[in-house]
């Protein structure tokens, strides 16, 4: 059995950055309030939650005069002004691509432009970025194109998180639906889409693919779709715990990586877990 694994995997500086801005105001403070959970990953979060970090869903469950953390997926300007009136300490880990997308789309629509944004309209970094605009739809697959007028001044950006192949097929549906205009914001993380390519180039070489990562992770989903679109026999799970001998069935290589919100650990106790498991097998 050999083991490959993607160059580019785990966590990205957006992440990163959420994780130490949330240990460091645990430091400081005995409770932090964050706005959902941190990020998409049930571990990392747990370890949190036991420094005293308290998972909300909204500003009014947050005591007034407490600190609120902004996870990495940021929130509507709405969010800000009802942080402010309940006097809260407010903590941004908002990951600075997310802001640039909020400020891009912010932008097209005091341009005038019918904001379309290509995406997950449950994905908590999709309903931030939406509160920036006045009129903006959310389009999610080619079904939802219907929503848009034929004869529009159109500006489209998108999920960070986003694959590139699924941006280029839902702008030229937008294309055939008709436009008076149309302008094209990138809005894609550098960071999401060199781990989707990592993970199409290993895909490619091996008999089995593992993508790790929390199930409502939206940049590990497209990892695992990547993957299993490239034929590859494909399986997303969130850690070893979850792993099945049926899964390495007939595989000699096998591939492995992980999304956005994973930690190394989980990926080094994934291959120990596989090499202890061969090795039962020799």
């Amino acid at each position: 059995m050999k083991i490959l694994l993607a160059k580019k995997r785990g966590f990205c500086p957006g992440v990163q950055h959420a994780i130490e801005k949330a240990k460091s105001a645990l430091g400081a403070n005995r409770i932090v309030y964050s706005l959902g959970p941190i990020i998409h990953n049930q571990q990392v979060v747990s370890e949190l939650t036991h420094q005293g970090l308290k998972i909300v869903d909204s500003v009014d469950q947050v005591p007034p005069g407490s600190t609120v953390l902004i996870r990495s997926h940021g929130v509507g300007p709405a969010v800000f002004q009802q942080a402010n009136e309940r006097n809260l300490n407010v903590i941004d880990a908002t990951c600075v691509l997310v802001k640039r997308a909020q400020k891009l789309v912010q932008q097209l629509d005091e341009a005038g432009y019918q904001v379309v944004v290509i995406g997950d309209p449950d994905h908590p970094e999709v309903q931030g970025i939406i509160g920036y605009a006045k009129h903006v739809v959310v389009l999610n697959n080619e079904e939802d194109i219907a929503k848009l007028p034929s004869s529009a001044k159109i500006g489209v950006a998108a999920q960070t998180t986003l694959s590139k192949s699924h941006l280029a097929e839902m702008v030229a549906k937008i294309i055939e639906h008709g436009f008076n205009e149309i302008r094209l914001v990138n809005t894609l993380c550098g960071e999401a889409v060199g781990r989707q390519l990592s993970a199409v180039e290993l895909a490619r070489q091996v008999d089995v693919m593992f993508v790790l990562g929390g199930r409502h992770s939206a940049n590990t989903r497209e990892l695992a779709q990547l993957a299993y679109a490239c034929g590859t026999r494909t399986y997303h799970l969130e850690d070893f715990s979850q792993f099945e001998p049926q899964m390495m069935e007939k595989a000699e290589i096998i591939g492995i990586t992980a999304g956005a919100s994973t930690p190394e650990n989980i990926v080094q106790e994934f291959v120990k877990g596989l090499e202890e498991l061969d090795q039962k097998r020799s």
